[in-house]
């Protein structure tokens, strides 16, 4: 089996329904399938931001269900998944989008699609593993130490990342830049924090290459190991996230 690995698609559907085309899948019904021995995960962080959340969710769930995609969760998946079985959240930093557009459904729509969204989520392991452990899907990354682990420590890290806990001038969290240190042996494909084109550092590679904010979608093909992409059809914003590594800390 090889894979096409995306992150951080923020309901830009247009565009992964491009990468997606791109990448050689077919569409069928509200998803996608590859006539070859492909299938694609995604890497956490579908909704919030974009325009099409809902519509997201719906293929990357009809994916996901006819075995044609894996899908691990980031956190804006996680607080939305909060939201919607009632714990209190703030609805900012892009909730806000998704929020509107399933309250914008009938009532029978909306029933559906939260419950399509709850069961893609509660079903979804909170890392992945392939090609007998050695590449790894984890949202904002995973350390060597707490690969086989799913505490909280575990979750935090592959959810948030390397927390600092301090903040840039735009109000953004600083990350501290944990793949520079990384020494594991498998490769870890994660996103989280946007660059401006797929970053290697180690046996790491960050393909969140911020199509919300008007860079690009990006896949990342194995075992290939080779990155195809598609123009955001978003404004760029440069000064809403770190495109590259001027935020990143050790």
């Amino acid at each position: 089996m090889k894979y096409d690995f995306i992150s951080d698609i923020h309901g830009c559907f247009t565009e992964l329904c491009e990468l997606l085309s791109a990448l050689g899948y077919q569409q069928n019904g509200k998803g996608f399938f590859h006539p070859g021995d492909r299938k694609a995960v995604f890497v956490g962080d579908i909704t919030d931001r974009g325009d099409n959340s809902v519509e997201v969710i719906q293929l990357v769930s009809e994916m996901v269900s006819s075995d044609q995609a894996v899908y691990v969760p980031g956190n804006h998946c996680n607080k939305l998944y909060r939201y919607l079985i009632g714990r209190p959240v703030t609805i900012n930093h892009g909730l806000e989008t998704t929020v509107y557009e399933i309250n914008s459904l009938t009532a029978s729509k909306r029933k559906d699609i939260i419950s399509t969204f709850l069961d893609l989520y509660k079903n979804a392991p909170l890392y992945a593993s392939f090609d007998d452990e050695k590449v790894v899907a984890a949202h904002a990354g995973l350390t060597e130490s707490l690969y086989g682990s799913y505490s909280k420590e575990a979750e935090r890290f592959v959810l948030y990342g390397d927390v600092t806990g301090r903040k840039d001038k735009n109000g953004l969290p600083i990350r501290g830049d944990w793949a520079q240190l990384y020494l594991g042996s498998r490769l870890v494909v994660y996103g989280h924090t946007p660059v401006l084109s797929a970053r290697y550092v180690n046996k790491t590679v960050n393909i969140d290459t911020g199509c919300v904010f008007g860079n690009a979608l990006t896949a990342f093909q194995y075992p290939e190991e080779k990155t195809l992409s598609v123009p955001s059809s978003y404004s760029f914003v440069p000064a809403k996230f770190p495109f590259d590594d001027v935020n990143m800390t050790m």
